[in-house]
């Protein structure tokens, strides 16, 4: 087949987001998605735009459907998705299983755009055998993503101190990741996620950072020496991709792609406590072990998560798509 490079197609994503157009390397708060828009040269436009578009305008287009749908339930998405695109895909945002926490009638309505569309992007190898089971449609791997041109190789000394990636809710496995990092007897610090509990803050021996631009966010993470992310959903692991980046050794959840491959000695079962000890206090009490985690991790992120690395896959996707 011949290769279809990814510069050669009009790639669009539709999101909930506000902004319209291509999104620049200088632009800060480069998460996962925007980084997705600038490497592969999209342009966003707000799924609300849709009926705007001229008639195959693009030669892909990607829906990531928000979390709440109250603004989109009465919009004719799919008819002006395949009107604006020549090929339509969904991409999944948060778990897969999400959409089953819905009312029945949005779960009904959730599940009709993604089998409207011609292929499915999701973010693990777990989440690929569950699309791939629920639809018959080609189903592939969109990888989490960083853009490094904002940072330099200059990052703050690491601090003997511990962060977890995420707040004390189901949803990130916060309580897990906090009762395994005390294992290390050092000052443990969260990030302020959209999840955080209120009271979350009157947590004796708990600190915690501020909601920050990515950019922001990767120097501060850089000081840390250790990282704990028991998340029991799979979603896009931008946690652990940016700790594998950093070079600190995370605990995590086994079954999320960014963790499995950059920290494959330190990747478990969510809920084993027992095992997430026992890597703890290695860590903590074997240099050698540490420096290998720690080493071996960024050479993984550019073995499976570099710009090229992730621009050779997506043109392998999109040219056995055209």
């Amino acid at each position: 087949m011949e290769k279809i490079m990814v510069s050669q197609n009009k790639i669009a994503f539709f999101s909930e987001s506000h902004h319209t157009g291509k999104t620049d390397e200088s632009f800060t708060n480069m998460r996962t998605e925007y980084a997705w828009y600038h490497v592969l040269d999209a342009t966003h436009h707000p799924i609300s735009e849709l009926h705007t578009l001229d008639e195959n305008q693009y030669d892909f287009g990607v829906i990531i459907i928000p979390k709440k749908l109250d603004n989109y339930v009465n919009y004719p998405i799919i008819n002006e998705l395949k009107r604006t695109c020549k090929k339509t895909s969904f991409m999944q945002e948060g778990p897969s299983w999400y959409f089953q926490s819905l009312d029945i009638w949005k779960q009904l309505w959730f599940y009709e755009i993604m089998n409207s569309v011609d292929f499915i992007l999701c973010h693990n190898d777990i989440d690929k055998e569950y699309y791939e089971g629920l639809f018959d449609k080609p189903t592939y791997i969109n990888p989490t993503l960083m853009v490094e041109g904002l940072l330099v190789n200059s990052f703050p000394a690491k601090q003997d101190k511990v962060i977890i990636g995420g707040n004390f809710v189901r949803w990130y496995g916060g309580f897990n990741s906090y009762m395994t990092a005390l294992n290390y007897d050092l000052p443990i610090w969260a990030p302020s996620m959209g999840r955080k509990k209120q009271d979350e803050d009157n947590l004796d021996g708990l600190n915690h950072l501020p909601y920050m631009d990515w950019k922001d966010w990767i120097y501060k993470l850089a000081e840390f020496k250790y990282a704990v992310h028991l998340i029991p959903n799979t979603i896009g692991g931008t946690f652990s991709l940016n700790c594998a980046y950093l070079g600190i050794p995370c605990i995590g959840n086994k079954h999320s792609n960014t963790q499995k491959l950059c920290f494959p000695e330190l990747s478990v079962e969510p809920h084993d406590l027992i095992k997430s000890k026992e890597l703890v206090l290695k860590l903590k009490e074997d240099d050698d072990f540490y420096n290998e985690c720690s080493v071996n991790s960024y050479k993984n992120y550019m073995k499976y998560y570099s710009k090229e690395v992730y621009l050779e896959h997506m043109d392998k996707v999109f040219g056995g798509l055209k």
